[in-house]
């Protein structure tokens, strides 16, 4: 099974930037609400093509994020046709391997799994995503020194390893599905590209 995607992530929680839990440090506020977004600009998982299409994951941790394990729900892009909802669920449920399988060995249940219309933006230092019914989240750069960007690389616990992270703070994080409804703002975000493969 060969596969490769790369593209746009970010993500938003409940911590206060920069969020503690990839140093394997405790949450700001005792648990973690995270949603994550990926944009695949190019992917290809066995043949099929896989540009252009979004995923999106929840995930509720209850206490320290490398010490419990998860609540999760995944959704993918609902433009896919069958056979790429098939490759975007092998890939980011981990069952194909790569990056994503170490991510996935985290979660102890999975809420949900399913196709959603989802819409990503990236505009300059701001990335936003809303799935529709769901979530709406924007995120914009925070200003560090000179007024560039404020980055983090080599944390232990990253969603893309190897690349730094743009320190950023939500404009606004909303969720709401699976039981749990979130209303953020002012906490931090992450953002950077990334690239999967096995």
């Amino acid at each position: 099974m060969t596969w490769s995607v790369k593209g746009q992530y970010f993500e938003a929680c409940n911590c206060e930037a920069a969020c503690p839990c990839v140093f394997l440090s405790p949450p700001t506020d005792g648990n973690c609400t995270v949603l994550v977004g990926w944009h695949i600009e190019e992917g290809e998982f066995e043949g099929t093509t896989l540009d252009g299409l979004n995923v999106s994951m929840a995930v509720y941790s209850p206490g320290h994020m490398a010490e419990v394990q998860w609540q999760a729900a995944l959704y993918f892009d609902d433009r896919a046709s069958d056979a790429q909802s098939s490759a975007l669920a092998a890939i980011f449920s981990g069952q194909a391997g790569g990056h994503p399988e170490r991510l996935a060995s985290h979660i102890g249940e999975v809420l949900g799994a399913g196709p959603a219309s989802i819409e990503f933006e990236k505009n300059g230092k701001r990335r936003s995503m809303k799935i529709s019914g769901i979530a709406d989240v924007a995120i914009t750069a925070e200003v560090g020194q000179g007024e560039g960007d404020i980055t983090i690389e080599g944390h232990p616990l990253a969603i893309v390893p190897g690349v730094p992270v743009v320190v950023s703070r939500s404009e606004h994080f909303t969720y709401d599905d699976h039981g749990m409804q979130w209303n953020l703002t002012e906490k931090n975000g992450f953002y950077s590209p990334f690239t999967y493969s096995a």
